[in-house]
């Protein structure tokens, strides 16, 4: 259903490798995919396709294109995880934000789209809150976001719906970090948080040992009537 094929940055002066997955039929929406560190995988295109399944442009960014192009790593391979979590430590997330602008836009301009959602899993979840607070995504959704809890300065410029979803057994976002969370997003009138107790990080992921069924399929349900509310 998708293909491999490059936008333009947003200052135009390079190109950023993407997966695109197109819908039989026309849409006025579409939906920013963000991956975990392992890139634009199996896993993620399958997401991208489910996406374009059920009537949405869905592109998938490969957010390490500036310095390891077209990775696409294993999380249950111990060398390939170790690779990946190199990776996260090169990745800027304010260029990463300028990516998402790109994607925005050309979203918008080349796919005449009028609603631009974004769905991310782990980095992609922080990435998420991101671009909650400096774009003007229509709506966005963080699975077990990382690193969030050290941004909820931002929390303020959050002007358009999001939701995150927090496993609360997440080894890399632990008790502390999701209890500031909670304290500086449960009131936030443009934010839901859903808990998964007992779950950890990587539960809605497609294929592999972190998965868990029930987890994922309630969350992903949830994200899709967000989507439906918010995009169409």
């Amino acid at each position: 259903m998708g293909e491999m094929t490059t936008i333009p940055t947003l200052n135009g002066d390079s190109e950023i490798p993407v997966y695109i997955a197109t819908p039989e039929n026309q849409t006025e929406a579409s939906i920013i995919v963000i991956p975990e560190i392992f890139g634009v995988n199996a896993g993620i295109r399958k997401k991208c396709d489910d996406w374009a399944a059920l009537g949405y442009v869905a592109l998938a960014p490969d957010i390490f294109w500036r310095f390891a192009p077209g990775a696409e790593l294993d999380p249950d391979v111990p060398e390939q995880f170790q690779t990946a979590l190199g990776y996260f430590g090169q990745y800027d997330p304010n260029l990463g934000v300028q990516d998402i602008e790109a994607a925005i836009h050309w979203l918008r301009h080349e796919q005449a789209v009028d609603k631009v959602g974004l769905v991310g899993f782990c980095l992609g979840g922080r990435m998420a809150y991101m671009a909650a607070a400096r774009t003007d995504i229509d709506a966005s959704v963080g699975y077990y976001g990382v690193m969030i809890d050290q941004m909820l300065g931002e929390a303020h410029a959050i002007a358009n719906p999001l939701m995150l979803h927090i496993p609360t057994a997440d080894h890399f976002v632990g008790p502390e970090a999701q209890a500031a969370i909670h304290g500086a997003l449960d009131a936030h009138a443009k934010v839901v948080l859903h808990d998964y107790v007992g779950l950890d990080h990587g539960f809605a992921a497609e294929m592999g040992s972190r998965r868990d069924e029930s987890g994922a399929q309630l969350a992903d349900e949830r994200t899709r009537d967000f989507f439906k509310a918010h995009l169409t």
